[in-house]
């Protein structure tokens, strides 16, 4: 069925494209295709079978494609579709009125959920006239209500599985069957975290997962939210003996959690964040909750860390009831907090102040890129430094591709969504095999994985002019390598032998296709997401897998995984 509104328009009028982007606000983010069948969609991508069997499901999900040479087009798109993407998001109509609608259309429909950006799709024909009024010059409406709003679900298909981004339409609220171990879990609610927010309701020995709601900062995505809670306690009659929260002390869910536990008097219970990613995985796999300990690999944008820092480039040793972490990222500052988010530019300074920014400038100097970084007020971020005044130390993988991209001149100035930089860095990157290094470190009882010789490296190559999407396959392709060497290193270390990769850094399909690969090569048995998003879309998942564990009588003490 239909899950709220949609706006549409004709994907081959650029002026028509431009003018939505303006009217919805949203600057780059790339915008959904409908085509009428697999032949247009053919036209403009590359399908292989699991990927067509995929846009066939009786999910209906947003597919992300290999984009086809754009001459091969037989009409060509307008350029704001998908800026700086090698990939379009297509769908096939899954409703009679989406099959009218494209009968006699042979080219792709632009079809984007009705909303501003951020905000939640609208799902009523009041919402609709109201807060669509400014945005769409057409309404087509209909009498039957939409009880449940549910975007379009999001997916790829990397090393032929098929794996979601956004789980919504389709497939939530279908229940999953919780891992051998957990049929006497109690009931519960783990309520996610702030941003790509989703609940998870444990009940029966299953897990009913929320569709994707938002970024909960949005006061209507946090309205819609509170809602949607309540609908699904309504609909499965839950009545839940605790709740589960992140450990984030200012996160809107985390508040939410304790302000109900604080009303009925229930049992609270906080999560570390990656572990949480990693325990999401487990069950995604279906791994058993006395089958013993595993390597787990969490790289991520941010994730308030156990000892109160921000993580986000993390190994470690963990079952579904406890987490010791084993190595990390090395740390750099966050220069300007959230601001480092917005501005990639701050990432790429930051790590490249831990070189000796002086030398840097003494033989890079001539760099168009490292002339940027001169022309911005670096020396009020030297005085917040001296200070300590809003710097916060993170080990962010995700900050780690937004300082590459800068570096290379993508989105340097700002972003405008979640993950930009990134995901334009890996749709840049070529196929050179060159590997750019990492070293490994002790640093605070844990092992360190440290950029500086990439950072060298890649200075090295701009000076020798070589081409950006080379350089960015190197990053991808020495990244891989170091996150696999040392998952090598710490697997015989700890005598484990089964590695789960989690975190929105994962669902880079390069990234994550290379470090599945070369650990298997070392013997190793990959765990990576499937039915659940890697990103935070999956963390109310592992939430409530951590707490069931918890609450149930432990058979065994801490294990090596079963081979």
């Amino acid at each position: 069925g239909i899950g709220g509104f949609h706006l549409v328009c004709d994907a081959s009028q650029p002026t028509v494209v431009d003018e939505l982007r303006r009217r919805k606000q949203r600057a780059a983010k790339p915008f959904a295709l409908m085509a009428r069948d697999m032949a247009v969609i053919r036209a403009y991508c590359t399908v292989n079978d699991t990927e067509e069997k995929l846009l066939h499901d009786p999910a209906a999900p947003i597919v992300l494609l290999r984009a086809a040479q754009a001459r091969q087009w037989p009409k060509q798109l307008a350029n704001g579709i998908a800026p700086g993407q090698n990939t379009l998001g297509f769908m096939l109509p899954y409703s009679p009125l989406h099959h009218l609608l494209l009968a006699d259309w042979d080219t792709p429909l632009l079809m984007t959920s009705g909303n501003s950006s951020s905000q939640p799709q609208c799902s009523t024909n009041a919402q609709a006239r109201t807060q669509l009024a400014g945005l769409a010059d057409g309404f087509l409406l209909h009498d039957r209500a939409i009880i449940n709003q549910l975007d379009d679900s999001v997916a790829q298909v990397v090393a032929g599985v098929p794996r979601l981004l956004r789980r919504a339409r389709g497939y939530a609220p279908m229940p999953l069957r919780l891992p051998p171990g957990f049929e006497a879990a109690p009931e519960l609610v783990a309520l996610g975290g702030d941003w790509k927010a989703a609940f998870c309701l444990l009940s029966h020995g299953q897990a009913i997962m929320s569709q994707h709601l938002g970024d909960l900062e949005e006061v209507r995505t946090l309205e819609a939210y509170r809602r949607t809670l309540a609908l699904y306690a309504d609909i499965f009659r839950h009545q839940p003996k605790l709740r589960v929260v992140d450990q984030h002390p200012a996160y809107l869910s985390s508040q939410l959690g304790r302000d109900f536990c604080a009303e009925d008097d229930l049992e609270l219970v906080e999560v570390q964040h990656h572990h949480a990613h990693i325990a999401a995985c487990l069950a995604d796999n279906a791994w058993p909750r006395e089958a013993g300990a595993v390597l787990g690999v969490a790289l991520d944008g941010l994730g308030y860390g156990a000892d109160g820092t921000l993580w986000g480039g993390e190994w470690l040793r963990l079952d579904y009831r406890y987490c010791q972490r084993l190595a990390r990222l090395k740390p750099v500052p966050l220069l300007g907090g959230a601001q480092a988010i917005r501005q990639p530019w701050r990432m790429a300074y930051a790590h490249l102040r831990a070189l000796g920014w002086p030398r840097i400038i003494s033989e890079f100097g001539q760099l168009d890129s490292i002339a940027y970084l001169q022309r911005q007020p670096l020396h009020t971020l030297e005085a917040m430094c001296a200070r300590g005044l809003n710097v916060p130390l993170s080990s962010s993988c995700g900050r780690l591709f937004d300082a590459v991209a800068a570096l290379l001149g993508i989105c340097r100035d700002s972003i405008s969504y979640e993950g930009q930089a990134a995901i334009e860095l890996a749709a840049l990157a070529d196929d050179d095999p060159g590997v750019y290094p990492f070293t490994v470190a002790t640093g605070n009882d844990v092992l360190e994985l440290d950029p500086a010789p990439l950072w060298q490296a890649i200075l090295l190559d701009l000076r020798a002019a070589v081409p950006a999407a080379t350089i960015a396959a190197r990053f991808h392709n020495g990244l891989a390598t170091a996150v696999a060497e040392l998952c090598g290193q710490l697997a015989h270390a700890q005598c484990l032998t089964t590695v789960a990769l989690s975190g929105g850094v994962f669902q880079n399909a390069r990234l994550l296709s290379t470090v599945e690969t070369a650990l298997q090569t070392r013997g190793l048995r990959v765990l990576s997401h499937h039915q659940v998003p890697a990103n935070d879309g999956g963390l109310a998942l592992g939430q409530a897998l951590i707490a069931a564990a918890r609450s149930l009588p432990q058979a065994t003490s801490d294990t090596n995984d079963s081979p």
